[in-house]
């Protein structure tokens, strides 16, 4: 029986080379397993790929109750395939609030952690195995911390994630500025996406008081070049969140070098919760909101009416 392992919908870079990661170790253990992806990897987990040589994982549509599997960077059912709870879930492993809702048939492994990235936490379960790890996966845990991390300027990086990343960086032989410049130039090239793609390339699912919202963020080294086109992305937002079941997109545009986020405001909706999260006065139909960096930690926590 091989164990698929994968992560969230919408694949970033840390989602995506997590599972390839575990995958790996699983299987380099003595527990056959195959990394999946739960949609198409964005630019920046695409970099991730190319640059390590790393087959792209096959694309999974839902699970069933013949499949075993570990979820990892992710332990929320709105994220996973619709019929998770049916499959034989053996490990969760993540960095994220603990949301509920998953089922299991028997006592599982499950380790959640405060840590930045989900590719540190499975650095230190690999442990002694770690080191000896093929080059393209050490790359991989490399660059999933690095964009967890955004270069160790997400308030969400611990010192340990970044102890991690120079023992690997050093281990690999890279400079680690002028890497990361490569993977946040991948991240910013967003410009053959639609601007339904762009809405959902990075989006989490989040209820308010009532109000089911689609939080999404795009980080990058070239803001202008989103907010360019803010007012297609606001005019594709109501058919998006018709056809994902929400009320609302929230579209986040994360600068990575200057430590703020845009919000885009289409909205009385959105102004009403702007305003009463992040304590601005809304005057137009964006707001810059100085030091914004982190969905996890600084936006999902902060949200309301």
């Amino acid at each position: 029986m091989t164990t698929l392992v994968f992560g969230h919908k919408s694949p970033d870079t840390d989602s995506t080379g997590s599972a390839i990661i575990w995958a790996w170790y699983l299987s380099h253990t003595g527990t056959p397993a195959e990394p999946r992806l739960l949609g198409e990897p964005n630019t920046e987990a695409a970099f991730l790929l190319a640059q390590w040589d790393l087959p792209k994982p096959a694309l999974l549509t839902d699970v069933t109750a013949a499949d075993t599997v570990v979820i990892v960077d992710t332990n929320n059912p709105a994220e996973l395939p619709p019929s998770i709870n049916e499959a034989n879930i053996t490990g969760i492993i993540d960095h994220h609030m603990l949301a509920g809702g998953l089922k299991t048939r028997s006592p599982i492994d499950i380790t959640i952690r405060p840590l930045a990235c989900t590719a540190t936490i499975l650095h230190d379960l690999m442990g002694p195995h770690a080191a000896h790890a093929p080059r393209g996966i050490k790359g991989a845990m490399l660059t999933c911390i690095l964009s967890d991390t955004m270069e160790f300027r997400s308030p969400t990086t611990t010192p340990h994630d970044r102890a991690v990343a120079e023992r690997l960086a050093a281990d690999l032989g890279i400079d680690i500025p002028a890497f990361a410049a490569q993977m946040f130039a991948a991240k910013s090239d967003v410009a053959h996406f639609s601007d339904a793609e762009l809405l959902r390339m990075d989006s989490k699912e989040y209820t308010i008081d009532g109000h089911e919202l689609r939080i999404s963020v795009l980080e990058t080294t070239a803001p202008q070049v989103i907010l360019d086109r803010k007012a297609a992305l606001m005019a594709a937002m109501p058919a998006v969140a018709a056809e994902d079941g929400a009320e609302q997109v929230m579209l986040f545009v994360i600068d990575i070098l200057n430590e703020e986020a845009t919000l885009l405001v289409p909205n009385d909706l959105v102004k009403t919760v702007a305003e009463a999260s992040f304590g601005c006065t809304v005057t137009g139909d964006t707001v810059v909101l100085p030091g914004i960096m982190s969905r996890k930690k600084q936006i999902i926590p902060a949200l309301k009416l």
